[in-house]
């Protein structure tokens, strides 16, 4: 059936013509006309011969021809002359990206456990046999194959590549697409308990701003002691721990809001835990810790020599000191956390008449959220754990994973539940499986922030998540017997076991890279096993609406979301894989990159609340303590920061070559829903593996 003309098109043509003819003759009309053709017409008309005239015309008409015809060669000259020139620039550019590439590659600064690891040569291998499948199918597609398939029984026309052909049909359709739709079946299933799990702590959420549950604390501290409140000798004794090791960027102010904490001075020491290897940090926080005590603030410097244990070890060399045996409980603070001064207020008064509390749990509130893409991102992931997992967790059955930092713990319920142990790598969430075991209780305080710092670049936060998953799962093979001799009821053992563990730490993971980043690519290849479309689209679009819920302001990002969230999922799935096997990586400790996110704002009011400490204990102010001192400071160390280059990270860029394989033959095939994921899921990829997401980079 021939096109229907396109009638406007031909209109638009007429009328270009028709105004390029009008310019040309008012171009004519505006040039000034020779002598020597004014003379051959006043010759012809001398003559009176009308043969004269039409020469001319005919010499004229020639000449415009002869001239239009130049004037188009040299416009395609010129046009082909730009073309080549963008043709070299490409090319060239292209040149340059990989070499570039290959350097980046090759430089020590990119090398990380991806390159030598398990995981990524299968998914290397994976890639190879994409590109391959995506070069047969391309030859059968344009042999029409597609449309009509050959047999083996009628491929002896074909010649060879048809029988090859015919013969890979059979033996995908009754070898390779069978194991692959069970994996795709069991995945499934496992996606659907956790959305099902998912669904659950968002009713529980939910029921808890209805009801308005929330922890209801004994007595208020808050008070003024004129007005009849608490006694100062009614406060407990409290130990505040701050943990660093190499944070130069933020000891400075997390010491400081930790030394002016609203409670009695007398009731109250602070133990600054530092392990730092830099001499010249050591010496910066030992002058910091100097300075508050000439402010009259009960502060130490501890600084251990034998360096074991990380974070756990060091912790556990401060709960050894003798004068802990005065103190009743111990708030911890990571060194980029920020208490507010009514931190202590708000959170100890939980303690008062609840002997069987171990831990009050805070929720983190984030000065760089708004920083960039990457902590828009995570900061719908956070959002969601406390305002959900966390808040239900603590309201229905009392236990949750301590979250490391911003809590108070009894120190009696420490030490009952074996202390802190350097066997794994997530100390806070083993000291709370020991003291759930051991039958303590513990409250989330969702409506008590504590401000901190989300890392700003893609290679603090994958190190930061890779420690996060890989941890969980070294704990739950050291600890899988004792859940099951404690003496806790069944209920909180499976809890413990198939919730906490294995669904959240374990499955989650698992079936997130197997789904999406292997069985949706083979299915493209492998078409006689399939992935619905509400499995690839609609119920992970439902998942992501829920996951957004608890940070409203974050809805624009629900997509960029969904793509990183599976980006995430080879990082933590090579965590998972690495702790429950215990690979070398998974024992490996690195401290989360932080660059000292605090507003001008936060310092003023430091400086402030420092002057009025100084009034009231009579200590003589020196000009180095002021406000304006600590905002030099700070301008000085945003200027030292060093310029950033972006890394390469191989495992992502192999899966988004994968990916984008995958797009291309579900192209083939005509799939909507299933190429467009998997181009976009492919892109996210790319960008990720180009570390282009986060801090800028040069």
């Amino acid at each position: 059936m021939s096109r229907a003309p396109n009638y406007e098109f031909q209109d638009w043509w007429n009328k270009q013509r028709v105004k390029n003819n009008l310019n040309i003759l008012e171009e004519k009309s505006n040039q000034p006309i020779s002598p020597s053709f004014h003379a051959i017409n006043v010759d012809a008309a001398a003559g009176g011969g009308g043969g004269g005239g039409g020469v001319s015309s005919d010499m004229s008409v020639g000449k415009d021809r002869v001239r239009s015809a130049r004037q188009l060669s040299w416009l395609c000259l010129l046009r082909f002359q730009q073309i080549a020139g963008s043709l070299v620039w490409i090319s060239n550019n292209l040149v340059i990206l990989v070499r570039t590439a290959n350097r980046r590659i090759a430089s020590p600064m990119s090398r990380d456990d991806s390159g030598s690891s398990r995981l990524y040569r299968a998914i290397r291998l994976f890639l190879i046999v994409v590109i391959l499948l995506l070069g047969f199918e391309l030859v059968a597609y344009f042999k029409g194959w597609h449309f009509s398939p050959p047999s083996v029984g009628s491929a002896d026309v074909l010649g060879l590549v048809g029988i090859v052909y015919a013969k890979w049909l059979d033996i995908r359709a009754e070898y390779l697409a069978p194991p692959l739709q069970s994996l795709a079946n069991l995945c499934t299933v496992l996606f659907i308990v956790q959305s099902v799990d998912r669904i659950v702590l968002i009713l529980g959420c939910f029921w808890i701003k209805f009801w308005r549950l929330k922890p209801v604390a004994a007595v208020n501290y808050e008070s003024n002691v004129d007005n009849g409140g608490v006694d100062v000798e009614d406060y407990p004794m409290v130990l505040v721990q701050i943990p660093m090791c190499n944070e130069k960027e933020v000891y400075q102010q997390s010491i400081g809001a930790v030394c002016i904490l609203d409670w009695p001075k007398e009731k109250m020491l602070v133990q600054v835990l530092d392990d730092s290897d830099d001499v010249d940090t050591q010496q910066l926080i030992k002058a910091e810790v100097q300075k508050w005590q000439q402010r009259g603030i009960r502060i130490i410097y501890r600084h251990r020599l034998i360096r074991t244990g990380y974070k756990a070890g060091n912790l556990k060399s401060a709960m050894s000191c003798d004068y802990v045996k005065d103190y009743e409980f111990v708030a911890i603070f990571d060194a980029d956390f920020q208490p507010t001064p009514d931190f202590l207020k708000k959170a100890v008064p939980y303690f008062k008449g609840n002997d069987e509390l171990a831990l009050v749990q805070t929720r983190w509130a984030f000065v760089n959220k708004d920083e960039n893409l990457l902590t828009r991102l995570q900061n719908i992931n956070l959002s969601f754990h406390f305002e959900v997992e966390q808040q239900v967790n603590g309201v229905f059955i009392n236990f949750f994973g301590f979250n490391g930092t911003a809590g108070v713990w009894r120190i009696k319920a420490l030490e009952e539940s074996g202390g802190w142990l350097e066997r794994t790598t997530v100390e806070d969430m083993d000291i709370a499986v020991r003291a759930h075991l051991c039958g303590w209780k513990f409250i989330f305080l969702n409506d008590v922030k504590c401000l901190c710092e989300l890392p700003e670049t893609y290679e603090a936060y994958k190190k930061q998540q890779h420690r996060w998953h890989s941890g969980p799962m070294q704990l739950f093979r050291l600890c899988f017997v004792d859940i099951l001799r404690s003496k806790v009821s069944w209920a909180k053992k499976a809890n413990l076991i198939f919730l906490f563990f294995l669904l959240r730490k374990l499955i989650l993971p698992f079936y997130s890279f197997t789904l999406f980043c292997i069985i949706l690519p083979l299915t493209m290849f492998l078409p006689e096993a399939e992935l619905p479309a509400w499995v690839v689209c609609y119920l992970p679009g439902i998942m992501s609406i829920l996951s957004v819920l608890p940070a409203p302001r974050s809805f624009p990002f629900i997509v960029p979301y969904l793509l990183f969230e599976n980006t995430m999922s080879v990082t933590k799935f090579n965590a998972m894989i690495s702790g429950l096997f215990r690979f070398g990586s998974s024992y490996e400790w690195v401290v989360t990159k932080k660059l000292g996110r605090s507003s001008e704002t936060d310092l003023v009011a430091l400086g402030k609340e420092s002057e009025s400490l100084i009034r009231s204990t009579s200590l003589h102010r020196s000009s180095s303590d002021s406000g304006i001192e600590e905002l030099s400071k700070l301008e000085l160390s945003k200027k030292t920061v060093k310029t950033k280059r972006n890394r390469l990270y191989r495992k992502e860029l192999a899966l988004a070559f994968i990916l984008l394989t995958a797009s291309v033959r579900s192209l083939l095939s005509a799939q909507g829903i299933h190429f467009y994921f998997l181009l976009f899921q492919g892109i996210s990829f790319l960008v990720v593996g180009l570390d282009l997401i986060g801090e800028q980079v040069s």
